[in-house]
């Protein structure tokens, strides 16, 4: 069977670290067998420049009618003063809603020959392999009602209103448990039971849940505590589930226990399995063009959709052994280089992937 992968370079050093993610896939192709079928589309700014709208209806029909999408990064000072409802961002936004994604899916990894990147200390990091799954489609930045009103003191209030219901959670802790079976088989459900109703009832649900993966042990943890167990003990999680919220911290969080953001890719997944799948970092403008960019979270991203969208288990483990084999060879971009290494540009980091990977 012969999967389908869209690919959309967008804004910045999107379109410099696509490209070799790109030769990746082509290299899995023509060497390994992969069977598969590129395309290519709009977002962005890109795609407001080409279109006046961020995420084209072809883009949209396209992604659909893909099993995963890949994407470089959106966005960049030229489009900041225009009008909000057609900034590239909002593309983002509306090809997660568009394909339904409601599982971002973040590992937070770090590689041997990375442990002195970190800003802890190296015995505490060393061989850190932890997955963040975030709940991304409900929760306080959906609920509704929300907004600024005037009170009857004259004063302004702001109001946002945090709401899960029982699907929503069944379905990102599915996601969650899932996962954790291709892992180390644990799960530790983030929450804030003791104080917000709505994660009580998440506690709830994701305890009848874990009933039906005996497989897979379970602990909770507050929110303030886990933040805290983060820092101090990172090497204690395999697989954390939680809210919107809560993900979104405690995902950045994470990222900088390894170092550089320019090394960690992401997944976002919808019920079907089809995902979307980028380098968590931005569109670097002020490097765009320069050859200079880290292309191994996109690289890294291509493993991830290998994995999740496609069931190619053989093939993403080839893309992350030769990741792990450029960075033993003491190759770096600027980004992530220390004394010792050697500097290479995008470019030359993608051929070294290619190289590694033709030898696996």
């Amino acid at each position: 069977m012969t999967g389908k992968i869209l690919v959309l370079p967008g804004d910045g050093i999107g379109p410099e670290i696509v490209t070799e993610a790109e030769k990746v896939i082509q290299a899995l192709i023509g060497r390994h067998g992969l069977k598969v079928e590129i395309e290519h589309g709009l977002i962005g700014g890109s795609a407001v420049d080409a279109t006046g709208k961020p995420l084209p209806d072809e883009t949209l029909e396209k992604a659909r009618a893909s099993n995963a999408v890949l994407l470089g990064a959106v966005g960049g000072p030229k489009w900041e003063t225009i009008e909000r409802t057609i900034r590239p961002e909002r593309g983002l936004l509306a090809i997660r809603a568009g394909m339904g994604l409601y599982a971002n899916l973040r590992p937070a990894l770090l590689y041997d020959a990375l442990a002195g990147a970190s800003t802890l200390k190296p015995e505490v990091v060393a061989d850190l392999d932890i997955m963040i799954v975030r709940e991304l489609t409900g929760g306080i930045y959906f609920g509704e009602p929300r907004g600024i009103r005037n009170t009857a003191n004259g004063h302004r209030e702001g109001y946002n209103t945090l709401v899960y219901n029982e699907t929503e959670i069944q379905r990102i802790a599915e996601m969650a448990f899932k996962v954790a079976q291709k892992r180390a088989g644990r799960v530790c459900s983030v929450d804030k039971a003791n104080v917000l109703e709505a994660t009580e009832l998440w506690r709830e649900v994701v305890t009848e849940v874990a009933s039906g993966y005996p497989d897979v042990s379970l602990q909770h943890m507050y929110v303030d505590n886990a933040a805290m167990q983060l820092v101090r003990d990172p090497k204690q999680f395999d697989v954390i589930v939680t809210t919107n919220m809560f993900g979104d911290i405690l995902s950045d969080l994470a990222s900088m226990l390894t170092g550089s953001i320019g090394m960690l890719p992401s997944a976002s997944i919808n019920q079907s399995g089809q995902g979307l799948y980028e380098p968590i970092h931005g569109s670097a403008p002020d490097i765009a063009g320069q050859n200079k960019a880290n292309p191994l979270a996109t690289i890294l991203s291509v493993a991830m959709l290998l994995r999740y969208s496609l069931n190619e288990e053989t093939q993403a483990r080839r893309v992350e052994s030769a990741v792990q084999q450029v960075l033993t060879n003491g190759l770096r971009t600027a980004d992530i280089y220390s004394k010792g290494t050697q500097i290479v540009s995008t470019a030359e980091m993608g051929d070294a992937v290619i190289t590694a990977l033709n030898e696996c």
